[in-house]
């Protein structure tokens, strides 16, 4: 089988159990792929198949307990898509999912194109071109029945985990002032579950994860477009979600957002 044509049948596979909600223990073995790089061309060819224009991005694995979890050794990028967003305060089909979490994130708009070169984005080239920073909710889900032991490769190709989001409000424009770092974030789910969490969860600064974002997508030749939300990583452990449950994530003088969850 040639390379072309593996790299078609994984994204085939994958997107076929996304859309029936149906899981496999893993890619065959001929469709496999060895390296970051094809899983990246796998979930590149997955996304193609999307019917909406690209949301965004996000990032999976940005804390250590994080990729200690599902073993891999660094953050992951997977993208957003047009027909899995949902609007704050509506709700999002439960379904199948079988990780069963929510994740309250810093989310980035870019006001301006961010195109590949030869040297790395600095932090601040970064923030230049943000428009906005918004409270989000991730929904992540896998299409592996122990997405935790497959390798980093096949979690890119499976898109990082990516399934629903939903973008809250703008933030004010005093985010810029404010120290994400150490800025604190609460969650509840159903008004039974809370956990806090911090901005340095989230590869120590959701700053510091978005620069990374740009840099992955400039190794791989890849812009990132105005308009387009990068999605940053949980900054507190996943809250446990069922049919029917309410999630609300408090990101103080951000903003709030909140879910519901259907049966």
């Amino acid at each position: 089988m040639s390379h072309e044509i593996a790299i078609d049948a994984a994204a085939e596979t994958l997107w076929t159990h996304w859309q029936q909600g149906t899981r496999l223990g893993a890619l065959p073995e001929h469709a496999r792929p060895a390296s970051r790089e094809q899983g990246y061309a796998i979930q590149a060819r997955l996304a193609a198949r999307s019917g909406r224009p690209l949301f965004g991005w996000k990032i999976a694995a940005t804390s250590v307990a994080g990729q200690r979890h599902i073993h891999v050794d660094g953050p992951l990028a997977g993208r957003l898509l047009g027909e899995r967003i949902h609007p704050p305060g509506g709700t999002i089909p439960f379904g199948t999912n079988h990780m069963r979490v929510a994740e309250a994130e810093f989310a980035f708009r870019m006001a301006a194109d961010l195109a590949p070169r030869a040297t790395e984005y600095t932090v601040d080239d970064v923030l230049a071109r943000v428009g906005t920073l918004h409270p989000a909710i991730e929904i992540p889900d896998s299409r592996y029945d122990d997405f935790t032991i497959v390798g980093a490769a096949q979690l890119i190709a499976d898109n990082a985990c990516a399934h629903y989001f939903t973008l809250g409000p703008s933030a004010p424009d005093t985010w810029r002032g404010i120290d994400l770092a150490r800025h604190a974030v609460t969650g509840d789910v159903a008004g039974t579950l809370r956990r806090d969490g911090v901005g340095s969860n989230v590869l120590g600064d959701p700053r510091i994860a978005l620069a990374w974002l740009v840099n992955e997508l400039s190794s791989l030749g890849i812009t990132l477009r105005a308009g387009e939300v990068v999605t940053t990583g949980t900054c507190l452990v996943p809250l446990p979600i069922a049919p029917g449950d309410r999630v609300v994530m408090d990101f103080g003088a951000l903003g709030v957002v909140e879910v519901n969850l259907g049966a």
